[in-house]
């Protein structure tokens, strides 16, 4: 399966305060994509699923 770039828009709450994020990803499908954005995160900065959100999957286009 070929992997395709997704734009992910999202935030994620630091500190009790909800900051904004935006990430270039590549995944095989948006799924695996929104999963491989609660890993990185949840990962980065200790924060369970709950405490990130994903208001937009976009298809880059171009590449």
């Amino acid at each position: 399966m070929e992997n395709q770039t997704f734009e992910i828009i999202g935030a994620c709450k630091i500190n009790n305060k909800w900051k904004p994020y935006r990430k270039v990803i590549g995944a095989p499908n948006e799924n695996q994509a929104k999963e491989k954005i609660f890993a990185d995160i949840g990962s980065k900065h200790r924060l369970k699923r709950s405490y990130i959100t994903i208001e937009s999957v976009n298809v880059v286009a171009g590449e």
